[in-house]
Formats: structure tokens, C-alpha cells, sequence
């Protein structure tokens, strides 16, 4: 039945049974109306009102429902649906419709986002090979005409050429850390598990926190789009930390349970007890989707924050 007919028929009702009482129901009106016929004409209007509104309530609770969650879903958080009443056309239709234009804007917001974080990605790795590459060979040779420059200059000029020394060979070293960050070499060439001990090494000695590492020694072998998905949420949950948390100790956690992979990243921080989700916050969750992962973060008031990623673990292809 369709909407329209729906509430049609909602109204034939109520005003049908209305006319049926006034048939049978020993009732006159006056010319003009006395006080007793007015109150019951007005008391037959009010239930009419009434059981209309009631009547209305139900026939369009499914609307409300729609409405409810057309205003809430969230193509980051996939799986979100209305329950289909029986029957065809009208408010199940409009709910099968819904559902469906959801499927559709789920599947196409995973394929979107795949390609814009391949082509983050491959762009990370490309600045990454040229900081290494271009900027880091051409400091390095700085650095060593200004070592030999040093060791040739007569005091108070040889002071001053070790200080600029060792400014720049600072100035290396956090570039090489910048390109490590866009690109983890160690990720590409030594896998998952010494990527995170690396990643969580250079975090405590740059942040000063305590680290607690927990990774199981039997993990299945994953793929590699799937290991960088890992190591990003990783890497995204300690920025988070150190940004926002204000906590002393972080535990970073790595284990497999049956066919899944679950990381965890929970620190002793300040925590709010409501998640703001932010661009980093969201751009775990466009990564999880590529892998048809859960990601779960909650955070509790002086207690922390917990980041929960689980995947599954697809062997690798060969």
C-alpha cells in the first residue's frame, strides 16, 4: 500500500466511525446549539483528534525510524540499517530504497578512499626517497666541507665551524627521521613487528614517555597493504597520544586470535569519556575500511584511551 493510500485509509477510518456514531447515536443539534449539544459535539471532535493522531503515529513510526537514521548514519562506520517491514511499495519500498542507496554510497566511499590513500601513499614514498636521496646526500656533503673546513680554520673560526657542524648534523638526522615517518623503510624490508619497535623506539626517546610493547611471537603472515594499515593506526594513535593525552606510560599490543589481528594502543593519559573524531581519528577508520576492519576507541575520564584495530589476516599472496 502506498503512502498515500496508507493515510487515506488511516482517515476513512476515523472518520468513517465518526459518521457510523452520529447515525446510530440518539444525538440531535439545535438551531441554535445548547451548551449539552456543543460539549458532545466537542468531545466527539477530540476523540476523533486524538484517535487520528494515534492512528497517524503508527501508520508513520517506520518514517520517523528512517528519518532517525538518516540523520545519524556514518559511511565510516558501514552496516547501519533499517529493519524491512512486509508488504510492498510505500514506506517498505522507501526503506529498501534507503538501504540500498546506502550499500551503494558504502561501496563507493571504500573505492574512493582506497585510491586516495594508494595515492597518499605513493606520494609519501616518493618526497620520502627524495628527502633520503636529494636532501640528506647533499647535507651530508655539507657536512663533510665543513668537517674538513673545521679542521683546517685557525681558532676562534674552527669553534664556530664545529658548532654549524653539529646543527647540521642535527638538521640530518631529523631529516632522516621525517623520511623514516612518510615511508618506514623497515616496514618494507624487515615486516610488521621490527617496524613497530621501531616506530614505538623513537616515539619514547622524542616524547620521553614510558613504551610497553606486546607482540606475539606466532602472528600470521599478512599482506602488505594490510601491514601498512597496522603500522598507520599505530603511528596515528601515538601522534594522538603525545599531542592530547598527557599520559607517563603507553602499552602497544600486537596479537592474533584465530583468523584475526588485533593491535592496541592504550596509554594512562588524562582521557575524556567522549571521543573526538577528528581528521587523524578518521583517517583510521577510511583505512580500516580498505580491510573490512573493526576499529573501536573508547576513552574513559583519568583512565586513558584505548584504540582497538581488528583485521583479519589474509595470508599472502604469492
Amino acid at each position: 500500500m502506498s503512502l498515500f493510500w496508507r493515510i487515506f485509509g488511516l482517515n476513512a477510518v476515523v472518520l468513517g466511525t465518526a459518521t457510523a456514531l452520529l447515525l446510530w447515536a440518539p444525538v440531535t443539534v439545535s438551531v441554535p446549539v445548547v451548551l449539552a449539544e456543543a460539549v458532545i459535539l466537542v468531545g466527539g471532535l477530540a476523540v476523533m483528534l486524538v484517535a487520528n493522531a494515534v492512528l497517524l503515529r503508527v501508520g508513520l513510526a517506520p518514517l520517523d525510524r528512517l528519518t532517525r537514521l538518516m540523520a545519524t548514519v556514518d559511511l565510516l562506520r558501514p552496516g547501519q540499517r533499517l529493519p524491512v517491514t512486509r508488504g510492498h511499495g510505500g514506506v517498505p519500498e522507501l526503506i529498501r530504497t534507503f538501504n540500498a542507496m546506502l550499500d551503494r554510497l558504502e561501496a563507493e566511499r571504500a573505492t574512493s578512499s582506497a585510491r586516495v590513500l594508494f595515492a597518499q601513499e605513493a606520494e609519501r614514498r616518493r618526497v620520502s626517497q627524495e628527502l633520503h636521496d636529494e636532501v640528506g646526500q647533499s647535507m651530508t656533503a655539507v657536512l663533510l666541507e665543513l668537517t674538513r673546513a673545521a679542521d683546517q680554520a685557525p681558532e676562534p673560526l674552527r669553534g664556530e665551524l664545529q658548532q654549524a657542524q653539529e646543527i647540521t648534523r642535527e638538521s640530518l638526522d631529523e631529516v632522516r627521521r621525517l623520511a623514516r615517518r612518510l615511508r618506514p623503510a623497515v616496514l618494507d624490508d624487515l615486516g610488521l613487528v621490527s617496524a613497530l619497535t621501531s616506530l614505538t623506539g623513537d616515539f619514547a626517546t622524542h616524547t620521553g614517555l614510558g613504551v610497553r610493547r606486546r607482540f606475539d611471537t606466532d602472528l600470521p603472515s599478512l599482506d602488505h597493504e594490510t601491514e601498512l594499515v597496522l603500522y598507520r593506526v599505530a603511528q596515528e594513535s601515538l601522534t594522538n597520544v603525545a599531542r592530547h593525552a598527557e599520559a607517563e606510560r603507553v602499552e602497544v599490543s600486537l596479537r592474533a586470535g584465530g583468523d584475526r589481528v588485533v593491535l592496541g594502543v592504550s596509554d594512562d593519559g588524562r582521557g575524556t569519556g567522549i571521543v573526538h573524531e577528528g581528521a587523524g581519528i578518521r583517517g583510521m577508520r577510511e583505512r580500516a575500511l580498505l580491510l573490512g576492519a573493526v576499529l573501536d576507541i573508547t576513552s574513559t575520564p583519568r583512565a586513558g584511551t584505548q584504540v582497538r584495530l581488528t583485521v583479519p589476516a589474509p595470508r599472502e599472496r604469492s
